[in-house]
């Protein structure tokens, strides 16, 4: 078992000194209770807002960012999930957004990059990845990271579920006005697939986006393990792999997929 935290909070967009405090902030809160992880909301170091990132940001002050991170996951002992803009390999002046996973000494153990891009803004300063998620160990829990808007994809959540995911970490920047978004369909996500989900979003306005809120973690039954109203808060949820076991075991779902005739379903579309 892990016990997990999940950061809700609102960002200040380009003031990454001020958006560093409050994840500093919630790191403390995080591991003084004991939790082995926090996750944090989509581009919350540097706030949420796609164009004025792609206009303003200086690529070259990425790194000094994740140092910072770092040293933040290394100072309160506590695992770290951050989102940040980074170039695209191969792709010159482009960026995708990404997530990474620090252990509890800063050390670097996952990343990933965001597949489906939403909305107009996004799709103007970022391009979309196309690596499926990986799976790491993390304190005992087979872990994997989507972001955001891949999450409404069950093809994005399934894969990480075949390659063994118990634990799926969702950055995210969930606008107002999509509330069955954590309400159900990430609900739906962890039942379908049977793994925890944890979803981090922003909380109040940024730039020209007003946030949900409703950040919440659900357990591989489709419960419900920790739900955020429409203020800034940190949640705390208990995580671990008997309960995934349990799932898997009563209804195999994952077990008899027939992905050859679903492939053939597609291309007889």
């Amino acid at each position: 078992m892990m016990l997990l935290s999940v950061l809700q909070a609102n960002a200040s967009v380009m003031d990454v000194e001020a958006n560093l405090r409050t994840i500093d902030d919630a790191a403390q809160r995080a591991a003084q209770a004991g939790a082995g992880l926090l996750l944090t909301p989509e581009l919350f170091p540097v706030g949420y807002a796609p164009l004025r990132l792609h206009a303003e940001l200086d690529a070259s002050t990425l790194p000094g960012i994740r140092d910072g991170l770092a040293g933040i996951a290394r100072t309160n002992g506590i695992g770290l999930v951050y989102s940040l803009p980074a170039p695209a390999a191969g792709n010159e002046g482009t960026w995708h957004i990404t997530a990474t996973l620090l252990d509890a000494k800063g050390n670097e153990v996952l990343n990933y990059a965001k597949v489906h891009l939403f909305g107009p803004e996004e799709h103007k300063a970022f391009v979309g990845a196309q690596e499926p998620p990986a799976v790491v160990d993390f304190n005992g829990i087979r872990t994997s990271m989507v972001i955001c808007y891949d999450v409404e994809f069950p093809e994005s959540v399934r894969a990480a579920a075949t390659r063994g995911a118990e634990l799926l970490l969702v950055p995210t920047a969930l606008s107002a006005g999509f509330d069955n978004v954590p309400q159900v369909l990430i609900r739906a996500r962890a039942l379908e697939s049977q793994l925890n989900v944890a979803y981090a979003n922003h909380s109040g306005h940024e730039d020209i986006y007003n946030f949900l809120g409703g950040s919440v973690v659900a357990g591989p039954d489709g419960s419900l393990l920790a739900a955020a109203g429409e203020s800034a808060t940190l949640l705390f949820a208990e995580i671990g792999t008997e309960s995934v076991k349990a799932a898997r075991e009563e209804v195999p779902y994952l077990r008899e997929r027939r992905p050859e005739l679903y492939e053939e379903w597609d291309n007889r579309a």
